[in-house]
């Protein structure tokens, strides 16, 4: 097809970046410096290069161009030309012969449960249409916190009980990256790990799921000494505190096993389960209350999804670091630095609420005995600029938390972090340490 017909189909998108990846054949350096724009048509201004990836009619060919934009510098209206004579073409490949090499095919580690490879798929489902000549292999593997249902989650003493299996595939190079629910990956990550995109947010509260026998009840109506069972201390202890009329037991099992346990088993009037979890099921219908956080703040990052890369993958971060979603980033950033400041885990009762809105970012921080009894919430603020999507930021961002967003100013990830440690830090200074310290004794000591 001739340039000019490729130029034309160009200018209807060039508003918007695209993804960079031929498939079969090495990217070219678009985006690479220039010459200025100089005068063009009459319009003077600094050069914007913009790239796109736009599929050939040959199997597994792609072109790709750099296109050199130039704003009208009298005028703040955002007009552009596209010179012709500023355009350069790069061919990933030309028509595939029978010895090219194949497409390259992404690895993509995941949990074994149905849950997992409903959230793996939809990452993948995003990443394809980024990246249409691009291929996804699914790998699915068993983790610690799977194999291990007899024993309560903060009892076991391990860490990484959902992502360790995962992270030795990554560091052998038998996966490219692996899909986890956020909440299940610790606020350090191992040497040579990082977190190199987090998915926008879904519901992250905590749903009730009733047996059949009390659809139409809420906690509060449910008759006294009911059980109601959760495998996290952190409800637990909440719960606790805001309906005493009920008792708490364990409950371990995917989603699909605890939702059996309560529906054929007399033991359980009620199971508390994530929303998002149930969302991505297809089960809404089966919660019968949502948990605001008067009644029960979340998990650190719960209802987002973290893709987990190795930190020198220089050309996986780039692929997925498009999935980022700015809001759910920082909001999950602040989230990450509260928790790893107070040193809290899952062996320890601990939560958030986090809210965006006007450019403050608002996050309520709270800490509970076991029992509930003793409690500690605070809350702060702070100015932090979200970002559009495809806002660039500096290409040697640190990890911050275990995360790595490069295309987030890094100036609003500190504002972020620092939100965290800061709200952290007055919770100690109230004596959080000691209700943690307490619990975090009893809890290893029954």
């Amino acid at each position: 097809m001739p340039a000019l017909l490729w130029m034309l189909k160009l200018s209807s998108v060039t508003q918007r970046k695209f993804p960079l990846y031929g498939p079969s054949c090495p990217a070219p350096a678009c985006c690479r410096p220039h010459p200025p724009c100089g005068q063009a048509d009459g319009l003077i201004s600094s050069p914007t290069w913009l790239c796109a990836a736009l599929p050939l009619p040959w199997p597994g060919c792609t072109l790709g161009l750099s296109v050199l934009v130039c704003s009208n510098s009298s005028s703040n209206s955002g007009s552009y030309c596209f010179p012709l004579v500023s355009a350069s073409l790069d061919l990933w490949g030309g028509q595939k012969e029978e010895n090219s090499p194949k497409m390259k095919v992404i690895r993509v580690g995941t949990r074994k449960s149905q849950l997992a490879r409903i959230q793996t798929d939809s990452v993948v489902a995003m990443l394809k249409a980024l990246y249409p000549g691009l291929q996804f292999e699914i790998i699915a593997m068993s983790t610690t916190g799977d194999k291990i249902l007899d024993t309560a989650l903060s009892k076991i003493g391990e860490k990484s009980l959902f992502t360790k299996e995962l992270e030795h595939a990554l560091e052998k190079n038998e996966v490219d990256l692996v899909v986890h629910s956020l909440k299940d990956l610790p606020t350090v990550l191992p040497p040579g790990f990082t977190i190199g995109a987090i998915c926008k947010r879904e519901n992250p509260y905590d749903a009730v799921v009733f047996h059949p026998k009390f659809v139409g009840k809420t906690l509060e109506t449910l008759p006294e000494k009911s059980v109601v069972g959760t495998s996290s201390l952190r409800r637990a202890a909440q719960l606790q505190r805001k309906f005493p009329h009920l008792e708490f037991k364990s409950i371990r099992g995917n989603l699909n096993t605890r939702l059996r346990k309560l529906d054929e088993l007399q033991e359980f009037s009620a199971i508390i389960l994530a929303a998002a979890g149930l969302q991505r099921m297809g089960w809404q219908n089966r919660m019968g209350q949502i948990l605001h956080p008067e009644e029960c703040m979340y998990a650190v990052g719960q209802g987002a999804l973290g893709v987990e890369v190795r930190a020198k993958d220089q050309d996986i971060l780039d692929l997925v670091g498009v999935l980022h979603d700015p809001e759910t980033l920082l909001c999950c950033l602040a989230e990450r630095a509260f928790l790893r400041h107070l040193e809290g885990g899952c062996s320890v009762p601990v939560a958030v609420h986090t809210a965006m809105k006007d450019g403050q970012l608002y996050l309520t921080g709270g800490v509970w005995s076991l029992d509930g009894s003793d409690s500690m919430q605070e809350t702060m603020q702070a100015t932090i600029h979200v970002p559009a999507q495809h806002e660039d930021g500096p290409e040697d961002n640190p990890q911050l938390v275990g995360i790595t967003a490069r295309n987030i100013p890094r100036e609003a990830q500190l504002a972020a972090e620092n939100l965290g440690i800061s709200l952290a830090n007055l919770l100690l200074s109230k004596g959080a340490k000691n209700i943690l310290d307490v619990a975090r004794q009893l809890n290893d000591a029954h």
